[in-house]
C-alpha cells in the first residue's frame, strides 16, 4: 500500500503506540491521552493529527459506552454537553485557518492552565464538591474548545470528574457518553470544515485498528484492578504528566 511508505518505521511505531494509548485511556485510564496526542502531533503536525486522531476516539467511545453505559451519570453529561458544544463551534471558526505555530502556542497555555488547576486542587485537599453553575460552564467551554483545536478535551474533562469525586466506573461511564456525542459531532466539522478527514487518513485508521483495540482490553484489565482511591490518583499522575509532555513539546 502507497499509504505504508509514507511514514519510516519509527514513526510507525509511534503511531501503532499513540493508538494502542487510546485505547487505554478510552478502557478508563484518564489521562494517558495527553500522550497519545503528543506523539500524533509529532508525527502529523498539530492540527492535521487531529483528524487521524478523531475516527479512532469514536471507535473506541462505542466500544466504551458499550461496556461502561449502565455507569452513566447523567445530570452530570447534561451540566457539561451544552457548554462543550459551544466550546466546540467556538474552536470551528477560530482554528480553521489558525497559524501551526500558533496552534502549538495555544496548545502550550491550555498544558499550563490545566497544570495549575490540578496542582490547586490537590493542595487544598478540600472534599467540598463545587455545586457553581460557572464551574461546569467553564470546564465545559474549555474541554469544547480544546477538544477541536486538539483533543485536549480530556484534561479538563478529568478535572470536572475529579472535583466531583465521582467512583470510577461512574467517572468512565459518564465521559464515555460525554465524549461519543462529542466526537461524532466534531465529525462533520472536521471532514466539510478543516477538511482534516480523507480516504488516506480513514486508511491509516483502518491499519491502526488492531493497536487500539489491544489497548482498550489491556485498559480494562488494569482499571478492573484499581480501587477508586487508587484510581483517583493514577488519573491525577497521568494527567499531570501528560500536561508536562505537551508543555516541553516543540
Amino acid at each position: 500500500m502507497d499509504i505504508l511508505s509514507q511514514f519510516s518505521m519509527a514513526q510507525w511505531l509511534l503511531i501503532f503506540a499513540a493508538a494502542f494509548i487510546i485505547g487505554l485511556s478510552k478502557a478508563g485510564l484518564k489521562g494517558v491521552d495527553m500522550l497519545s496526542v503528543t506523539i500524533m502531533a509529532l508525527v502529523f503536525g498539530g492540527k492535521s493529527s487531529t483528524g487521524i486522531v478523531l475516527p479512532l476516539l469514536c471507535i473506541a467511545d462505542i466500544a466504551a459506552v458499550y461496556y461502561y453505559n449502565r455507569h452513566a451519570q447523567w445530570h452530570h453529561f447534561w451540566k457539561l454537553m451544552p457548554w462543550m458544544v459551544v466550546g466546540i463551534l467556538l474552536g470551528v471558526f477560530v482554528g480553521k485557518d489558525m497559524n501551526e505555530q500558533l496552534f502549538r502556542q495555544l496548545m502550550a497555555v491550555i498544558v499550563v492552565v490545566t497544570i495549575v488547576i490540578v496542582l490547586f486542587m490537590e493542595l487544598r485537599k478540600s472534599t467540598v464538591v463545587p455545586r457553581h453553575p460557572i464551574f461546569a460552564a467553564g470546564t465545559g467551554l474549555a474541554a469544547g474548545f480544546t477538544t477541536m483545536m486538539g483533543n485536549l478535551a480530556g484534561a479538563f474533562a478529568n478535572l470536572y470528574f475529579l472535583a466531583m469525586r465521582l467512583p470510577k466506573n461512574d467517572f468512565i461511564g459518564t465521559a464515555a457518553w460525554l465524549f461519543l456525542v462529542i466526537n461524532l459531532f466534531k465529525l462533520p466539522f472536521q471532514v466539510f470544515f478543516w477538511k482534516n478527514i480523507n480516504s488516506n487518513t480513514l486508511l491509516t485508521d483502518l491499519l491502526l485498528l488492531p493497536a487500539l483495540v489491544l489497548g482498550f482490553v489491556l485498559g480494562l484489565k488494569l482499571v478492573n484492578k484499581l480501587r477508586d482511591d487508587s484510581y483517583r490518583k493514577v488519573v491525577i499522575v497521568l494527567t499531570l504528566a501528560g500536561s508536562v509532555l505537551m508543555l516541553l513539546k516543540r
